[in-house]
């Protein structure tokens, strides 16, 4: 009953609380996915799960068990895993919200990147080459050198040659120009990867774990050319297949309008069974802490006129009524209704004319003690009154 009571009084702020939550679940797990702190991420959910549970059922004990071990275990947490918690603040980006970073389009320089990254491959020059898009890399690297300088063929190839004192580490290129060289990437920490998989994979894919940047790895061995995205590597077998797919990665979409809609529709469409659970997760917290939030609702009630003398009746107002609004916790609040809440006056001192009563809290009947009356409207109400007929005539 109480949970329909909750529903029934849904609000456009709720709409809006749990569209946001669920964006921000939504983004944490694509940030924290196939990293270590998504473990303890997972086990802090159903920790929070049990803890809900147990309040909401009333278990003094473990409640407060859990309220004591919830403030270490979040000091703990955010010990171990501060560098992952400071980049997934560093990637809520306004700018990049709002379109102010600027970037230059990528032109033929992909396409020469793609032929480049085939010609080592075809002569087993091992290469790992960091490609970023709309987040900076500066955070999740460490080491190297600055350069700039643009990406041809003939520096990329300088770089990577084993006699080269930078050849080792990766390379970042950005808008088509090389700004890093000789950097560090993060180690996946998967299990279950590939034997074949040497460093640079891994580093690869540990690296698009954590940012939104594209990775190409050329393996010396055995002279493939794959690429990391989004926590996946993807064996790749022409320049073209790669340019293409780099093209796609950069989304560098024109302003028309069916570009705009398949934006839009990709929007709900792209990982769509993980945005709709997390969606799901959020309702159904929602729905579980709903009920202990801090409530105000207003309803409408009809005033009922008590002890009126027998030789007077009203003319005006002849429906009374007041509006009332109240406060207490959500799940008492929004169970009143016009249907139990009583509001009466006593009329026992009418007499034939206009005379004006007061609305008075004391005058309001509640089913539920545990809130209070925080506004009545109008406080006071003027009633007129004639002597009824029977009267008139024994007159």
């Amino acid at each position: 009953m109480q949970l329909l009571a909750i529903i029934s009084n849904f609000r456009v702020q709720d709409v809006l609380d749990i569209l946001f939550l669920s964006v921000v679940a939504y983004h944490l797990y694509l940030w924290f996915r196939g990293t270590k702190a998504f473990k303890a991420l997972i086990g802090l959910l159903v920790l929070g799960i049990i803890f809900t549970v147990a309040r909401t059922w009333g278990l003094f004990l473990t409640t407060w068990v859990f309220q004591i071990l919830w403030q270490v275990l979040v000091i703990l947490l955010i010990i171990l895993f501060q560098t992952e918690i400071r980049q997934a603040l560093e990637r809520v980006n306004p700018l990049k919200a709002l379109g102010l970073r600027k970037s230059a389009k990528p032109g033929e320089w992909v396409e020469g990147l793609a032929q480049t990254v085939f010609t080592m491959a075809q002569r087993k020059i091992g290469a790992l080459m960091i490609i970023e898009r709309s987040e900076r890399v500066e955070e999740c690297i460490t080491g190297g050198q600055q350069i700039e300088g643009e990406a041809s063929p003939e520096l990329l190839m300088s770089i990577f040659q084993k006699e080269s004192p930078i050849h080792d580490g990766a390379t970042v290129i950005r808008d088509g120009r090389i700004t890093r060289v000789a950097t560090y990437l993060p180690l996946s920490s998967d299990e279950g990867l590939p034997k074949e998989w040497g460093t640079r994979h891994r580093a690869a894919m540990g690296l698009s774990q954590v940012c939104d940047a594209l990775v190409v790895v050329v393996s010396e061995e055995r002279g493939e050319v794959s690429l990391a995205r989004n926590g996946e590597v993807t064996l790749v077998g022409s320049p073209e297949e790669l340019a293409r797919k780099v093209l796609e990665g950069m989304a560098f979409l024109s302003a028309s309008r069916a570009t705009r809609l398949e934006r839009f529709r990709s929007l709900f469409l792209n990982q769509w069974v993980a945005k709709a659970s997390t969606f799901v997760l959020v309702v159904v917290f929602w729905l579980l802490l709903a009920g202990q939030q801090d409530f105000e609702i207003a309803f409408v009630v009809p005033l009922e006129v008590k002890n009126l003398p027998a030789q007077v009746q009203i003319v005006e107002p002849l429906n009374p009524r007041v509006r009332i609004r109240v406060r207490g916790l959500r799940k008492d609040a929004s169970s009143l209704n016009e249907k139990n809440v009583r509001a009466g006056v006593d009329l026992s001192t009418a007499t034939a004319g206009k005379k004006t009563f007061q609305v008075t809290r004391d005058h309001i009947n509640l089913p539920i003690d545990r809130v209070h009356i925080v506004n009545i409207e109008p406080s006071q109400i003027s009633f007129r009154f004639q002597k009824n007929d029977l009267t008139q005539n024994n007159d």
